[in-house]
């Protein structure tokens, strides 16, 4: 819709969807209230009012809304389902990174903004030792798999007629769709039938071992997007199919490469339930180290530290959904 027609709109369209977000809000905080008086009569009266203010405010929005864009019923349902869903996912995030700034020791009461649990987690050898092992391991699980996944990718999609590709394609998607419980079981009872000790050693298998089956998918599905014939034209002029990989086929295949392994590293960073099982005396990741805190209670310093996790493992899945539209 142009600006002209949205200009020639009335302006109490305006007020309308004003007043309704009004009703609205009141509504849902009335019937929040009716809530903890329920059984009361002052409670019934007030649910009932508030009821009525959310159904009558939403009506009124919804028309004022469809006065001012043209969208239809329908168009408004989808587009508020989207919304309130975007809301129920983001809003705890949201206050986790806000209560990490809290001054106070407790996490429920507010008394002011501060950084100093972000001065205690830069300062606390625990915490950093556990950093250690999961960079550690992520670095040298996401180079392992990345490699490996790699290779899986281009055997299964530029060679599809090998001996045994229908059982291998199954088993490379189990770690995909199984629980990471049963992996976690699994991967225990194999170290244990070893007689492997438990240490960031089982820990660095245990990622690879899933991580794996994650950059395969992400690289086959950049390479069913390559144009073949880009590598037909290299190997008519001359080159063999090691020159056509290097200069053709890789340079092409490495957005979906990096993006992979940008998807590798965040899975390694972020696991717990694989890791909690693996793990040994000295390799505690920093997941787990986390999880050992909120035993004891939620306090700013656990906030904190999810908070910088939370914002690294959304930097780097958002540069790897990136790379993968490239």
């Amino acid at each position: 819709m142009t600006t002209a027609v949205m200009t020639r709109r009335p302006a109490w369209y305006w007020m309308i969807l004003g007043f309704s977000l009004f009703l609205v809000l009141g509504g849902v905080m009335g019937l929040l209230y009716a809530v903890v008086k329920w059984g009361t009569p002052q409670g019934m009266i007030t649910g009932a009012a508030a009821l009525l203010a959310v159904l009558w405010g939403s009506y009124q929005g919804m028309r004022a809304v469809r006065a001012l864009t043209g969208l239809s019923w329908g168009e408004q349902l989808l587009h508020l389902n989207a919304y309130l869903l975007l809301l129920f996912l983001y809003i705890p995030i949201v206050i986790l990174v806000v209560y990490s700034f809290n001054a106070s020791k407790r996490g429920a009461v507010w008394t002011g903004l501060t950084l100093h649990w972000y001065n205690v987690l830069f300062h606390d050898r625990a915490i950093g030792k556990a950093m250690e092992v999961t960079l550690w391991v992520g670095f040298w699980s996401t180079l392992i798999s990345t490699i490996f996944g790699t290779l899986a990718a281009l055997a299964l999609e530029r060679f599809p007629r090998f001996r045994g590709r229908l059982p291998f394609d199954a088993v490379l998607y189990l770690p995909i769709i199984i629980p990471d419980i049963v992996m976690a079981i699994s991967t225990l009872l194999f170290f244990v039938v070893l007689g492997m000790p438990l240490s960031r050693y089982t820990i660095l298998i245990a990622h690879v071992a899933f991580n794996i089956s994650y950059v395969a998918v992400v690289v086959r599905a950049r390479l069913a997007d390559m144009d073949a014939t880009l590598e037909e034209a290299a190997m008519d002029l001359g080159a063999d199919e090691w020159r056509t990989f290097r200069f053709i086929t890789l340079p092409l295949l490495m957005p979906g490469i990096v993006a992979g392994a940008l998807m590798a590293f965040t899975l390694s960073l972020d696991d717990f339930v694989i890791t909690f099982f693996v793990s040994g005396p000295g390799s505690t990741t920093l997941p787990v180290r986390v999880y050992s805190m909120i035993r004891l209670g939620v306090t700013p310093e656990v906030n904190a530290i999810s908070a910088l996790m939370l914002m690294g493992s959304i930097s780097l899945l958002l540069l790897s959904l990136a790379l993968q539209r490239r």
